[in-house]
C-alpha cells in the first residue's frame, strides 16, 4: 500500500475490440511497472458490452459516406461499468483520434501526476461523437492525436501514450536523471531534443566519436 507521501498507483483501463493488440503492455518498462505494482492495467473487450448474438459494435453513418461508425450503446455500457468500479477517483478519458489535439510531453507529464486513465480505442470511422459529449459532462475527455496521419485504430496510440506516461512515474526508470534530460522535458529541455549519442568503441567502421566527448 502506498504511503501518504507516495505517488498513488496509476490505474490504466483500455477498451478495444482487439484486446490482444495490447499484449506489449506486458513487456519492457510498462511490464516491469505492472509487476512492481506501480501501475494497474486492465484491458476490456468492447464486444463484451454488446447485446446481440453477432456482438455488433458498428453501423452505417448518418449523412452517408464510406466506412462505419462505432455504436454509442456498447461504449456507454463499457465506460459506465469502468467508472462505476471506483467512484472515489475521477479519471481522464483519452480518445485517440486524428482530429484530436496533438499529444505532447506536456500531456504525458500532467497525466503522470494523476491516478487514472481510461483509453477508448476507436476503429473504422471512429466512435459516435455523442459518447464523448455525454461522458464529457461527467469527466475530463481528452481527444488526442499522435500526428497528422491515420491509423487503423486507437490501440497503437494507446500503447504510445501509456509508455510516455508510465516512464515518467517515480521509480520506473532506473536512473531518475533520464527524465530530466529527456527531449521536451520541462525546464531547459522544454523546446529541445537530445543531440547525437555515442558509446564504445571510440572508432567504428572508420567513424570516430567526436573528440569533445572523449576529452572529458
Amino acid at each position: 500500500m502506498p504511503t501518504s507521501n507516495a505517488h498513488p498507483q496509476l490505474r490504466i483501463d483500455i477498451v478495444s475490440i482487439f484486446p490482444d493488440y495490447l499484449a506489449p503492455l506486458e513487456l519492457s518498462l510498462v511490464g516491469k511497472a505492472r509487476e512492481a505494482g506501480q501501475i494497474d492495467v486492465r484491458i476490456h473487450d468492447l464486444r463484451d458490452c454488446t447485446q446481440d448474438r453477432h456482438r455488433t459494435v458498428d453501423d452505417t453513418p448518418y449523412g452517408g459516406g464510406p466506412g462505419m461508425v462505432m455504436l454509442p450503446e456498447p461504449w456507454g455500457d463499457a465506460l459506465d461499468s469502468i467508472l462505476g468500479s471506483d467512484p472515489s477517483r475521477t479519471p481522464v478519458l483519452v480518445v485517440p483520434t486524428p482530429s484530436g489535439e496533438r499529444f505532447t510531453q506536456g500531456h504525458a507529464a500532467k497525466w503522470a501526476l494523476g491516478d487514472w486513465l481510461i483509453f477508448a480505442c476507436g476503429r473504422y470511422e471512429g466512435i459516435d461523437s455523442r459518447v464523448m459529449e455525454h461522458f464529457g459532462e461527467r469527466i475530463h475527455v481528452a481527444e488526442v492525436s499522435l500526428g497528422d496521419y491515420v491509423l487503423a485504430g486507437g490501440e497503437v496510440a494507446a500503447l504510445a501514450v501509456t509508455e510516455a506516461v508510465v516512464r515518467l512515474l517515480p521509480g520506473v526508470l532506473g536512473n531518475s536523471e533520464s527524465v530530466v534530460d529527456d527531449s521536451f522535458a520541462p525546464g531547459r529541455m522544454a523546446h529541445l531534443v537530445e543531440g547525437p549519442v555515442y558509446t564504445k568503441p571510440p572508432l567504428w567502421r572508420g567513424l570516430e566519436v567526436p573528440e569533445v566527448l572523449l576529452s572529458g
